[in-house]
C-alpha cells in the first residue's frame, strides 16, 4: 500500500469525504499528517503553499511527512519540500456548474456574493459585484483553477488552456470526478494498492437538499461563460477520467467493483448508523459529531448506534466524525510529546 500521498483539497468537490478516507488510512498505519502551523485547517490558503506553512518542518533537516491533504494553493516546488519524491498527487473536480451553486450559498458572505440576492443576480452583471483585486474574489470565479494555483481571471485563450491542462496533468497522477464519487475511489484504491474499507466512505459535508437551487438552462451557459477555465479543467479531466478507466479496467470490472463498495457500505450503515442514513445537524445528538454550519447551507451528519462494542464503535466513529473534529484530534495525537 503507498503511504505517501499529496491530496489537492479542492473546495465543495466532496473532499471533505476524501479526507476523511486519508485521515482513517493515516491513523490506522501511523503516518504523519503535513498539519498547518498551530493546527487550523487550511495552509494559510488563500495563499500559495509554502513549506514553512507545515507545522514541524524545517528547512535544515527537512523530514518528509507521509500524508498532505489540508486546503491549500497548489505550488508543486513547495509540496515537494515536504513529502517524499514518490509520493502519489491526486485530487477531485466537480462540474462547475454544481460548484458555483455550493459556493455561492456556502461563501454567501464573501464580498462577490455577498450584495446579491441570488446567483441569477450575480451572473446578470458579475463586475457590479465581482472585484478582481479582493482577497476572497476566488470563491466566486474558478474555484478550481485558483486551487491548482492559477490566475482565476486569466483569459481563457486556447493556448493558456492548453498550457494549463498540461501543467495538470505532469503534476496529479490521478483527478477523481465527484460525480462520479464511487468511480473514483475504486480508481483511487487500485491506484494507491489500498483493500476495499480503505475507500469505504459516508459522505461528509453535504448540504440538505432543502438549501440546493434548482439552475435554469440560461444561468448553467452563464455559470460556463464565467468559470472557462474550470469549465475546461473539468471536462478535459472528466473525459480523460473514462478513458483511464477504460484502458486499464473496462466497465464491467468498474461495475463490479463498484457494487461491491456500495454492499460494503450498506453494511456498515446497518452496523454503525442510527435510521441507515445523514440526518440534520439539529437532530445529530452526539456534538462532537456534529459538522461546522457555513453559511446558508444546511451541512448533515450522523448518529451512531448505541451498544456498540469499543473497536466497532471506534471503527464507526472514525467514519463520521467531521473533518475538523478529525483533523484536531489528529494533530493533537502527532504533537503529543512536542508543544508547538
Amino acid at each position: 500500500p503507498k503511504t505517501d500521498i499529496v491530496f489537492l483539497k479542492v473546495h465543495k468537490s466532496a473532499s471533505s469525504t476524501v479526507m476523511n478516507i486519508l485521515f482513517r488510512f493515516g491513523e490506522t498505519h501511523n503516518l504523519t499528517f503535513a498539519f498547518p502551523v498551530g493546527g487550523g485547517n487550511q495552509l494559510y490558503y488563500p495563499h500559495h503553499f509554502l513549506a514553512r506553512f507545515v507545522q514541524g518542518f524545517s528547512p535544515r533537516s527537512p523530514q518528509p511527512f507521509n500524508i498532505l491533504c489540508h486546503h491549500m494553493r497548489f505550488l508543486q516546488p513547495e509540496v515537494q519540500k515536504v513529502v517524499s519524491r514518490s509520493a502519489v498527487y491526486f485530487s477531485i473536480l466537480r462540474n462547475p456548474v454544481q460548484l458555483m451553486e455550493s459556493s455561492f450559498m456556502y461563501y454567501k458572505s464573501t464580498s462577490a456574493f455577498s450584495r446579491a440576492h441570488s446567483l441569477e443576480e450575480f451572473l446578470s452583471q458579475p463586475y457590479l459585484y465581482y472585484n478582481p483585486s479582493s482577497g476572497d474574489r476566488h470563491y466566486a470565479r474558478n474555484l478550481m483553477a485558483f486551487d491548482f494555483g492559477f490566475n482565476p481571471d486569466a483569459e481563457a485563450s486556447a493556448k493558456r488552456v492548453q498550457l494549463m491542462l498540461k501543467a495538470i496533468e505532469a503534476s496529479f497522477d490521478l483527478l477523481l470526478i465527484s460525480e462520479y464519487f464511487d468511480e473514483s475511489m475504486v480508481l483511487l484504491k487500485e491506484m494507491l494498492c489500498w483493500d476495499l474499507d480503505s475507500v469505504v466512505f459516508f459522505p461528509l459535508n453535504s448540504r440538505d437538499s432543502s438549501t440546493k437551487a434548482t439552475l435554469s438552462a440560461t444561468t448553467v451557459e452563464k455559470i460556463k461563460d464565467w468559470n472557462r477555465l474550470d469549465w475546461a479543467i473539468y471536462t478535459h479531466f472528466n473525459k480523460t477520467f473514462w478513458e483511464r478507466i477504460d484502458r486499464d479496467f473496462g466497465r464491467e470490472r468498474m461495475q463490479r467493483e463498484v457494487r461491491a463498495l456500495r454492499e460494503r457500505q450498506a453494511e456498515l450503515a446497518g452496523i454503525c448508523l442510527q435510521g441507515m442514513g445523514s440526518v440534520a445537524p439539529k437532530d445529530i445528538k452526539d456534538s462532537s459529531l456534529r459538522p461546522l454550519q457555513h453559511g446558508s447551507a444546511k451541512i448533515l451528519g450522523y448518529n451512531i448506534k448505541e451498544g456498540l462494542d469499543k473497536e466497532t464503535e471506534r471503527m464507526c466513529r472514525r467514519l463520521v466524525t467531521p473533518e475538523l473534529q478529525y483533523s484536531s484530534a489528529l494533530y493533537k495525537k502527532q504533537f503529543a510529546h512536542k508543544p508547538p
